[in-house]
């Protein structure tokens, strides 16, 4: 049983209790029976009445009740359209009260979801309004009595990121170009005269509206300034190129040249204005010492013919340069030919340094094929002769290489200028086929010249005898070795015999002389004969042996010398 019923029980025996003791009190009074009941009536009208009210307050509590739950139905479904969430389901089994209860409290939760949602879009939107305005965007149409749902304020907040970082990123470069402007104006010594220069350089950064036209117009403004920076740039370097220039060929000592140093860097108006005052005044000087100028432009104008490897035809064809009336049209011919020189040599540069790499390794190879017909280096200590024939193996393996790389980048030249490239007055790979050509016949005409020379040297021997050389004098490093060369000669004189002409060990032929022939008068004049020396036939072996191997071309090896020699 509810305590709401136990409670009702006792109210109903309270009330008895109270009317029993009302009547009572009524007996001991002695109130007659109609007062009785007539005070009945009121007590019951009383009652009645408290409870008639009490139940008006409770059926109306029920009704605002009921109403309330009406009213939160509908604007519940309204909210969760707005939000676009599903329906709020009610519990069943409940009672009003708490059917009330919790309509109400879901409706305050979406009341604050919708308000949290409207106040983020009103914010979105005017971050948005500014970020744009910064930017120079068109204002972005959103509906802001609707309620956004999640995902658009989402999309909404990526929106307005992008937007910022957009104005970052314009910002920063803005600030950089804002800064190499400045830089530029400064060297220039420009002063902003345009509205725009002075939004730029004047005015706050915040304030200057960071469009991609402003930006694009920011750009065109610094590489206006750029160019004109690097024009200025390049007529002060070219009037320092002048001024260097005419101080070489006037020779102007160091001590003038320093108080010009300062002017040497920078491109500044006062710098340009310097340097021209400085040019006017050489060239004022020039004129003074027009010859000196000249003799130094055609010192100048011989180095480049020989970095150009001009032929003497080519030389000869600019006729001012043998010219002795130093006049300012000499001057200024002088002048256009070293610029055109320069020009062509610049342009050729790659080309001229390769044909130069190729022409020193030619000489060098010219004096190994030089060292390697000379026999007195195979007497050559430390190891020189193997350090020259590395270098020569090398340099024969890379010398057909280079010509090969030069053969390819002349014809490449030569394509893509259609004319011919020449040195010492003809094409390059003529040049090279003919002095392998130079190269060969010279070796051709010694070689013949040796025949030569041995064919009449031998024929003098047969005719006269052999001329005794003295070998050269080394010192004794042991006794052994003496012993070992005297044994050797003993053996060759014992089997020498005055029929027999002697047989070097390498195949060449010499012939006794009827000087060299022995007495027939005992032994002990030969051993004497042999002891002095003087008439011996060993030093003709050796140098027939050695004119038949330059006949035969082949050339001794260090060792196979020494071992001949001893």
């Amino acid at each position: 049983m509810r305590r709401s019923e136990v409670l009702a029980d006792e109210s109903i025996v309270c009330l008895q209790k109270a009317l029993t003791h009302l009547r009572e009190i009524w007996e001991l009074i002695g109130i007659p029976e109609e007062q009785r009941l007539q005070r009945t009536e009121v007590v019951k009208k009383h009652i009645k009445d408290l409870l008639d009210r009490m139940i008006a307050e409770e059926e109306s509590l029920r009704e605002r009740l009921l109403k309330s739950i009406s009213i939160c139905q509908k604007e519940l479904s309204t909210l969760c359209t707005e939000l676009q969430v599903k329906p709020f389901q009610e519990e069943k089994e409940t009672t009003v009260l708490q059917l009330e209860k919790d309509l109400r409290t879901q409706v305050e939760l979406m009341r604050k979801q919708k308000k949290e949602r409207k106040q983020e879009l009103k914010l979105l939107q005017e971050q948005d309004q500014e970020l744009r305005e910064i930017l120079c965007m068109p204002p972005c149409d959103v509906d802001s009595t609707s309620v956004p749902t999640l995902e658009e304020l989402n999309l909404f907040r990526q929106r307005v990121a992008s937007l910022r970082e957009t104005k970052e990123s314009r910002h920063k470069q803005f600030v950089s170009i804002k800064r190499q402007i400045i830089l530029c104006m400064e060297e220039l010594e420009h002063t902003p005269d345009t509205s725009f220069e002075k939004d730029v350089v004047c005015e706050d950064e915040s304030a200057f509206c960071l469009s991609l036209e402003n930006i694009a117009t920011l750009q065109k403004l610094l590489k206006q300034l750029e160019m004109k920076k690097s024009q200025n740039e390049a007529e002060c370097e070219g009037l320092r190129a002048q001024i260097r220039e005419l101080w070489d060929r006037l020779q102007i000592p160091e001590e003038e040249r320093e108080p010009v140093a300062a002017i040497m860097t920078g491109s500044k108006n006062k710098i340009r204005n310097a340097l021209k005052l400085e040019l006017d005044r050489l060239e004022e000087l020039k004129m003074q010492n027009i010859k000196q100028v000249i003799e130094t432009i055609r010192v100048e104008l011989a180095q480049f013919w020989d970095q150009c490897f001009y032929s003497q035809e080519q030389r000869r064809a600019f006729a001012p340069y043998y010219s002795e009336d130093y006049t300012e049209n000499l001057l200024q011919l002088h002048d256009a030919e070293i610029t055109r020189l320069r020009n062509y040599y610049d342009v050729h540069k790659e080309l001229f340094e390769g044909v130069q790499k190729w022409e020193q390794s030619w000489k060098l190879f010219l004096e190994f094929e030089r060292k390697a017909s000379d026999p007195s280096r195979f007497t050559n200590r430390g190891g020189n002769l193997l350090k020259e024939e590395k270098e020569r193996a090398k340099l024969q393996k890379t010398l057909p290489k280079l010509e090969e790389e030069l053969k390819a980048q002349v014809e490449q030249w030569e394509q893509e200028h259609s004319t011919a490239f020449v040195v010492n007055g003809q094409k390059f790979m003529e040049y090279v086929t003919e002095q392998w050509e130079l190269h060969r016949l010279e070796k051709e005409r010694a070689k013949q010249e040796r025949q030569l020379k041995n064919k009449r040297q031998t024929e003098t021997e047969m005719l006269y005898g052999s001329t005794p050389r003295t070998p050269n004098k080394r010192p004794a490093p042991a006794s052994n070795k003496s012993g070992k060369v005297r044994k050797m000669n003993t053996t060759t004189m014992s089997s020498a015999t005055p029929n027999n002409s002697i047989r070097p060990v390498f195949g060449g032929s010499v012939y006794r002389s009827p000087m060299s022939r022995l007495p027939p008068s005992g032994s002990k004049s030969v051993v004497t004969s042999l002891c002095s020396g003087k008439k011996t036939t060993r030093a003709a072996q050796l140098r027939a042996n050695k004119e038949n191997l330059d006949l035969d071309g082949s050339i001794l090896s260090a060792r196979t010398f020494k071992g001949f020699q001893s």
